[in-house]
């Protein structure tokens, strides 16, 4: 494997980094396969939505009649297979995205029922769970939350499903990627049972389906097997590593306009909010995300082929079919998994001379340590990592702009594990 100058990996790590490749080359072929797909996918998004220079032009003040607003929200529709969509830069993150997803089609009384076990920390205070109860959180509206746990091996209870599952739940709720948990992502096959219960158990249930981490991954979205609504950060996969921030709502056409109603005023919902000239990054993000995001997967795959040859357990192996971005490597200890993040660090292309520690973080309930040098703030598709430090001193990694930088990324990390020490390489 050759190395720019500047850059000193131990010949032993350059050695298992070509075995890892040699690894991961069917699953590159796949990923290829599927980025050209849903790249085509993308194309026929703009063609069909008719996207013209003139979209760009951004709004102030009441944004009426922004016409570039509107077609983005065809784009995303015709790219997700949704009868419509809610995209706007003025979703402040995935959790707020979910947010407004929840308070816009649920109502005081009703019930919601999460099939994926517990949801991830920042939608714990959302929804008002035991512990959690943040002001204004679902609870505080009468919305009743309960949960179904997980198989021993991660997977969704499919038989738990069938007994509990009733026309008493408004919601049947199902969060995609594994969050700080070991357990599996979802791929769309996983979903599609889930859905056919849901449908027939509670026929006017609504089932929303957390997409973050998971656009793109494969040829097909969530929608496509039934379920109602899908929900994401544009600081992930859909918005290509070029959207500066923003999320999206897509599904089926009225629910979607309830959330419209809930993310500005009821009445004026999507008519309304000006889009002070972020329309061409939301655009060009949109068009660049199947490619990205599959550079982001093949980044993840070398990752898990890489840290297994290290000695360390990963998860997704590195033959697993994926549903979403995320490559967990157990490290063992705090300090392999600080040194870990410091070594991610430094492959950044912004900020690789800050060195990450362990601190305290809004939303979580154990110190976090993250390493992530972006073009955009928190920005999940760029090449990060992140963990608790918590038992079982898992990282959990995502994104990579593009699979050469990413791949250096992770040599890096592994390179710092070893220059303190924490390496033994036979």
């Amino acid at each position: 494997m050759e190395l720019y100058p500047y850059f000193h990996i131990a010949p032993k790590l350059l050695e298992a980094a070509q075995r890892a490749e040699e690894l991961a080359r069917p699953q590159f072929r796949e990923i290829e396969s599927i980025q050209r797909y849903n790249q085509q996918k993308m194309l026929a998004a703009f063609n069909r939505a008719g996207v013209s220079e003139s979209h760009f032009v951004g709004s102030t003040g009441y944004g009426y009649g922004d016409r570039g607003r509107d077609v983005l929200d065809q784009v995303y529709a015709y790219a997700f297979g949704a009868e419509d969509a809610l995209v706007r830069h003025n979703f402040v993150s995935g959790t707020h995205t979910l947010t407004v997803a929840l308070f816009g089609v649920l109502r005081p009384g009703d019930k919601m029922l999460c099939v994926t076990g517990t949801p991830y920390d920042t939608i714990q205070g959302v929804i008002g769970m035991s512990g959690r109860e943040e002001p204004g959180c679902l609870k505080e509206f009468g919305i009743q939350y309960e949960e179904l746990d997980l198989r021993p091996d991660g997977m969704p209870d499919l038989e738990a499903m069938e007994q509990r599952i009733s026309p008493e739940y408004k919601m049947i709720y199902i969060q995609r990627s594994r969050g700080y948990s070991l357990r599996p992502s979802l791929r769309v096959e996983d979903i599609a049972p889930i859905v056919e219960i849901a449908k027939r158990k509670a026929p006017d249930s609504i089932v929303m389906v957390d997409n973050c981490y998971g656009e793109f991954v494969e040829r097909e979205e969530p929608l496509a097997v039934g379920a109602d609504m899908i929900a994401g950060s544009l600081i992930k996969n859909p918005g290509g590593g070029i959207a500066p921030t923003g999320g999206y709502i897509a599904g089926r056409r009225d629910l979607v306009e309830l959330c419209s109603y809930r993310l500005t005023t009821p009445g004026t919902g999507r008519e309304i909010g000006c889009t002070l000239g972020n329309n061409r990054e939301l655009f060009m993000g949109a068009f660049h995300a199947p490619h990205v995001a599959g550079e982001a997967l093949k980044t993840a795959v070398f990752a898990s082929a890489l840290f297994s040859q290290l000695g360390f357990g990963v998860t997704p192996t590195v033959e697993e079919k994926r549903g979403d971005i995320i490559q967990v490597m157990m490290l063992e200890n705090a300090k392999n998994l600080i040194a870990f993040c410091k070594g991610v660090q430094k492959g950044a292309p912004v900020d690789s001379f800050v060195v990450p520690e362990p601190s305290d973080m809004p939303g979580y309930d154990s110190q976090v340590i993250m390493a992530a040098g972006a073009f955009t703030l928190g920005s999940s598709i760029e090449l990060s990592a992140d963990a608790p430090l918590r038992e079982p001193y898992a990282a959990w990694m995502q994104g990579g702009l593009n699979y050469h930088s990413g791949q250096l990324g992770m040599l890096l990390a592994a390179q710092e594990m070893l220059d303190e020490g924490l390496l033994n390489l036979q």
